[in-house]
């Protein structure tokens, strides 16, 4: 098959404790006004470093505003009427990845420079060139894509450590999806140089949790700036923001997705899973059903063994749904876009048969 000519814009990332002494040498270039758009909480989080490093860098910070709670095309609006953001040269998105969706799909948009810094590890929002989008109440809408992601990642594990475990913990269920769903829908198919690409890299989604993902929690937990902790922030915020740019383009089949994400997006039509549980945590719960529909025996028992260690969902009591609601989303499932392109055809027997499996177990 001959392609169009295409282009490729991978990530650009700093990771460590003191990565926000590099903002000088790597922004200075896009000018000196800075508007910081972030979450109330990572605010507090990052603001003295931050404000501190933009100070010694000759930065002016020229306003502050909050993204507005969620990724909706009406809150990057409002965040595209302001006149600070006009003012601004460049606007500086720290936050979790609600936030820098949001922030992403304002400035990618509008040629502006935009640079990261993300303060959990719950996603790889920093390193991606697609945003989220969700309606008003909640609920997923579609993803918005882009040719090319922010300028620079700034990656501080001091900040991540300090960070609630929670975030890491979703992370994790997350990312070791992006393997499962990648091998799955490419299989059997002859793949284009960056499809291979991003589906042989998507090994490193899985296996760096594997080995590191339970010490790295736990440091997590003591708030410590650890290797492990460092290891497992990598696989997912930078290693898993490259394989969905390799896997992901206009003209080709989405290999970036799969059965756990439909699983998610079908079940957030339960306020339930929007407000009291965390994407990434859903999804991995929606792996265990991925690997028994696809009879991937040994890959179920190693993650739902993870799953254990970590204390993450292994039954539908865990995020709150009712068996009789998930025989609801089953309806719901085989239609979401996540498996429009998948090896077979996801059935509601394939379903029930996995939800008796896991809730039985």
């Amino acid at each position: 098959m001959k392609l169009e000519n295409y282009e490729m814009h991978l990530p650009s990332y700093s990771i460590g404790s003191d990565v926000y002494g590099q903002i000088k040498e790597i922004c200075s270039p896009f000018g000196t006004k800075v508007l910081i758009i972030s979450g109330v909480k990572s605010y507090e989080a990052s603001a003295s470093k931050l404000l501190r490093a933009m100070e010694e860098s000759g930065f002016t910070l020229i306003g502050q505003e909050y993204f507005g709670g969620e990724c909706t095309y009406a809150n990057v609006e409002q965040l595209r009427a302001l006149a600070v953001y006009k003012e601004a040269d460049m606007v500086f998105a720290v936050g979790g990845g609600k936030c820098l969706d949001t922030c992403k799909c304002l400035c990618i948009e509008d040629k502006k420079p935009i640079f990261t810094f993300p303060t959990i590890a719950s996603n790889c929002a920093a390193c991606t060139s697609v945003s989220i989008m969700y309606q008003e109440d909640g609920t997923f809408l579609k993803p918005h894509f882009f040719l090319k992601p922010a300028e620079h990642a700034f990656i501080d594990t001091e900040i991540m450590a300090k960070a609630p475990e929670k975030y890491l913990w979703a992370g994790i269920g997350d990312t070791y999806a992006k393997y499962y769903e990648a091998t799955i829908s490419s299989r059997g198919e002859e793949l284009q140089h960056f499809t291979a690409l991003g589906v042989s890299m998507s090994r490193m989604c899985l296996d760096p949790l594997v080995q590191y993902g339970e010490k790295a929690y736990q440091d997590n937990q003591r708030g410590v700036c650890s290797y492990e902790l460092e290891q497992a922030v990598l696989s997912i915020v930078v290693t898993t923001g490259i394989v969905s740019i390799f896997l992901t383009r206009d003209f080709t089949p989405d290999y970036n997705s799969g059965l756990a994400h439909a699983i998610f997006y079908a079940l957030t039509a339960y306020p339930v899973i929007e407000q009291e549980h965390l994407h990434g945590e859903v999804v991995g719960f929606g792996v265990l059903y991925a690997l028994l529909c696809d009879g991937q025996e040994e890959e179920f028992q190693k993650i739902y063994q993870l799953n254990q260690k970590l204390h993450l969902p292994l039954k539908l009591q865990d995020i709150g749904i009712t068996r009789a609601q998930f025989e609801e989303t089953i309806e719901r499932i085989p239609q979401m876009s996540d498996v429009r392109h998948y090896p077979y055809a996801i059935t509601r027997e394939m379903l029930l048969e996995a939800m008796e499996r896991l809730e039985n177990a």
